[in-house]
């Protein structure tokens, strides 16, 4: 039996050392050796297909006609697509300057998609604009957006207002129902000596007899990508927050509690006439690029970066953009001036002192263009 066996052994072993290199190495491919897995599309089917699967779970149960809150592993799984990497490609592709016979074809299409207003551009023609980067920022005809002198407070850009209103409790809300805290939002402030307030909100308000009030302004991919002082004011710090680059869609927003605190933005603040005022720019999914004109060591969307890090600049005197009197330093803006511009569209927060008696004049959810009125006292 042993010998019987060892001839049968020793007639495979022949039979395998007679085939060709290229046969032996399919016959080990198959064999023993399988492909290798790769982990971003499983990642981003099995991630699609639990999101999914919650959506549709939380739908049937749905009662009162709002979409409940995304759980802290839906916001993960969110997070860990790489949406930072896909803006920075994305920026890149924005500079690819375009052949002068495909640039009115592509820019048409985006104008008929997002609803565009090319007749407010300052420079209409199609052909001008030699990359989407171009077009996107585009520059406007100065008549068309005059600033409204009754009042005291005007629209930084163009888009939506998705909430206004008094601070409370030193939470915020980004849409109606969904709140994110201040303190993070805005990072740690100096405490005031012989100050033993726990209130966050209470540390940037100058005078008891003001209230803290906050407007968001989404900035859709159509609308107007450069944002304008709201007021005239001093802005003496900035502070660039490093994250993530999710999507501000108000849909977005609706699902992600305390969005605008792990998305990276770019925050000023200073005061004005009635004390705190800060103006955030918060970037989102291929809006890496956030840039502020008087400041051009801002860079944002860089490959690394620590988590929950921020980057303090404190500004001094630059010419005559500093104001001077209390021999304080800081960047002079005046009301309507242009600040800065985004890569794509995305959000801006106001959050501001104002006395007590100080009115909104919106509606939630109304179109606004820069220059348009936001309240007065």
């Amino acid at each position: 039996m042993a010998a019987a066996f060892r001839r049968v052994c020793g007639g495979v072993t022949s039979r395998v050392s007679s085939l060709s290199c290229s046969q032996q190495r399919s016959l080990n491919t198959g064999r023993g050796v399988l492909p290798r897995p790769r982990p971003l599309p499983l990642l981003l089917v099995t991630g699609g297909g639990y999101l999914g699967y919650q959506h549709y779970r939380r739908g049937a149960h749905q009662e009162d006609g709002a979409p409940p809150l995304a759980t802290p592993t839906e916001v993960a799984l969110y997070r860990s697509l790489p949406t930072r990497l896909l803006s920075r490609a994305w920026g890149r592709l924005n500079g690819v300057e375009l052949p002068t016979w495909l640039r009115k074809p592509v820019y048409s299409l985006y104008i008929w998609t997002f609803g565009v207003n090319m007749q407010e551009a300052a420079v209409e023609d199609l052909h001008y604009y030699r990359n989407l980067g171009e077009f996107f920022r585009r520059r406007l005809k100065p008549a068309v957006r005059p600033l409204c002198a009754s009042s005291s407070l005007i629209s930084p850009a163009d888009g939506r207002i998705l909430h206004f209103g008094r601070v409370k409790n030193s939470e915020v809300e980004q849409v109606k129902g969904v709140t994110y805290s201040l303190e993070n939002f805005l990072g740690p402030q100096r405490r005031q000596r012989n100050d033993s307030s726990s209130s966050f909100r209470d540390l940037l308000l100058s005078s008891p007899d003001n209230d803290l009030f906050h407007v968001v302004v989404y900035l859709a991919p159509g609308d107007y990508h450069c944002f304008h002082s709201p007021t005239d004011w001093r802005v003496e710090l900035r502070r660039h927050f490093p994250g993530s680059l999710m999507s501000v869609n108000p849909g977005v927003a609706r699902l992600v509690k305390e969005l605008f605190c792990l998305n990276e933005r770019v925050a000023l603040t200073g005061k004005w006439q009635h004390g705190f005022f800060s103006f955030t720019a918060v970037g989102a999914t291929n809006v890496g690029s956030i840039r502020v004109y008087f400041d051009q060591e801002l860079q944002t969307n860089t490959p690394r970066y620590s988590k929950g890090s921020f980057h303090d600049r404190s500004y001094v005197a630059v010419g005559d953009q500093v104001l001077n009197g209390a021999g304080e330093g800081g960047v002079a803006l005046q009301k309507g001036a242009a600040v800065g511009e985004f890569n794509l569209g995305s959000t801006i927060v106001l959050l501001f002192e104002a006395p007590n008696d100080f009115k909104f004049t919106l509606q939630p959810g109304q179109r606004i263009r820069v220059g348009e009125g936001l309240g007065s006292l």
